[in-house]
């Protein structure tokens, strides 16, 4: 299955909020031994933007599902050397601090180095390790506007906030992903290394399209303007009679003329190509779909193959059958905890196994288990 593939595996995971526990989450799934090492005061994601009945923030557990949390106050000389030994005993070590600060708190790479050469440590943070931005404050949005993605957001009036928060979720995933590959590395090469990975450069990387377009006198992905960015009738969303709405993303040939046939508008056929923004054609569709609810346009079009979905609500997406047939859903963990979303892959036909939520255990306990036998 799944989740013993890094069996064995055990991570140290110093990063709070959302991009390093994403990343560390992941690692969990795949079987990892997470232990998620947090200061006296907690994580401040425990109470981010809400909380339950036991006063920790549904979006904590969440994100911190399968894993193990300690309380280590690595200023505090008693702290630091049980810290000493968790890394001595690490495959894995990822934090989330700005540039120096680990280093200013006695763990410097080469130190982590000499206390473990085996070990993986990878570092993420808004802008990197040097540079400079790479002092800076930001979050999500910052991440995103400096990297050129909220330009192509939205309309030419105004850009959108997207969510959830693609910069964080973008890092955590280009994190795992270089620590598998560090420990594949290593597996081969008997020596650990230093990742160094950020926000900013993660949602950069995602801009090839949006860079690709200004060398183009046109700009042919300006938003509103092209064939992806809200340019045309056919890679549209539309407003439906009840004030919902509906997607239509037939971009090729055969997923329009099967859209238009399905609702009765042959002389839409050949429009398809117009010149870019279709304001009209747009404005004809619109149209239309302000005639009926949304669930008679997807009892309509739904078994119609052209690239039509219903724009749905998050309640709604629990009980959409795709989603059921896949067990894409767990229930919540327990209780206080929220309804889980697992991981999205499927090995050999098995799914991976339920998280069980986070739990806390004094760092002395992960010491005794962690000790070589």
């Amino acid at each position: 299955m799944l989740d013993d593939t890094l069996q064995g595996c055990r991570v140290l995971d110093l990063s709070q909020y959302l991009p390093g526990p994403y990343a560390t989450r992941l690692l969990a799934d795949l079987g990892a031994e997470v232990v998620k090492v947090e200061p006296p005061g907690g994580d401040p994601m425990r109470t981010f933007l809400f909380q339950d009945h036991d006063a920790i923030s549904p979006l904590y557990k969440q994100i911190n599902a399968g894993k193990t949390v300690i309380r280590l106050d690595l200023k505090n000389d008693r702290d630091n050397t049980r810290f000493v030994q968790l890394v001595r005993s690490a495959d894995v070590l990822l934090e989330s601090y700005r540039p120096g600060v680990l280093a200013r708190l006695g763990f410097s790479r080469e130190r982590l180095g000499s206390l473990n050469p085996r070990l993986v440590h990878c570092a993420i943070s808004g802008f990197g390790q040097e540079g400079p931005a790479s002092q800076r404050a930001g979050h999500d949005l910052t991440y995103m506007a400096l990297s050129g993605m909220l330009h192509h957001t939205g309309t030419m009036q105004t850009p959108v906030i997207p969510f959830p928060p693609v910069s964080d979720y973008a890092a955590g995933l280009q994190a795992s992903g270089m620590i598998l590959a560090a420990l594949l590395r290593r597996e081969r090469q008997g020596m650990g290394c230093f990742i160094d990975t950020s926000l900013f450069e993660t949602v950069l990387s995602w801009q090839s399209f949006g860079q690709a377009g200004i060398q183009r006198p046109e700009r042919p992905l300006e938003p509103g303007r092209s064939l992806i960015t809200g340019g045309v009738a056919c890679y549209q969303i539309y407003r439906t009679a009840d004030e919902k709405f509906v997607v239509l993303g037939a971009l090729e040939e055969k997923f329009w003329q099967a859209f238009c046939q399905t609702v009765g508008r042959p002389d839409w056929l050949t429009r398809q190509h117009e010149p870019m923004p279709q304001t009209a054609l747009i404005d004809e569709l619109r149209a239309l779909f302000a005639t009926a609810p949304r669930d008679a346009w997807v009892d309509l079009l739904s078994d119609g193959d052209c690239c039509f979905e219903p724009l749905l609500a998050p309640e709604e997406v629990l009980t959409h059958p795709q989603v059921i047939q896949r067990q894409m859903i767990e229930p919540a963990l327990a209780e206080g905890h929220p309804v889980d979303i697992r991981l999205p892959a499927v090995l050999n036909g098995q799914t991976p196994r339920r998280r069980t939520p986070f739990r806390e255990e004094p760092a002395t306990a992960v010491l005794a288990r962690w000790q070589p036998a």
